[in-house]
């Protein structure tokens, strides 16, 4: 794999682990607000911030760029997210 493909595929990977971290956030505030599944709300978000605390150590691994893309992929699935929202608000 070339460079500027790992790059690409480290923004995608950042970009999809974002819409995951997102989709599970959007869920435990569902969880939280409607005032039931308190350990499912509890567990998804643990479970939501290691997944992306572990993507992100070993994007750190890798190197500087791969880490770097992997935010931008990560910052666009928030700014998805955060379209997404509004638009529901």
């Amino acid at each position: 794999m070339t460079g500027v493909s790992f790059v690409f595929a480290a923004a995608f990977a950042g970009l999809v682990v974002g819409l995951v971290h997102f989709v599970a956030l959007w869920r435990s505030i569902e969880l939280y607000s409607a005032g039931r599944g308190r350990l499912a709300a509890a567990s998804l978000t643990l479970g939501r911030v290691a997944g992306t605390i572990v993507f992100f150590g070993l994007a750190a691994r890798l190197g500087a760029l791969p880490l770097l893309a992997s935010f931008l992929g990560f910052l666009l699935a928030r700014t998805l997210a955060l379209h997404a929202a509004r638009k529901t608000a």
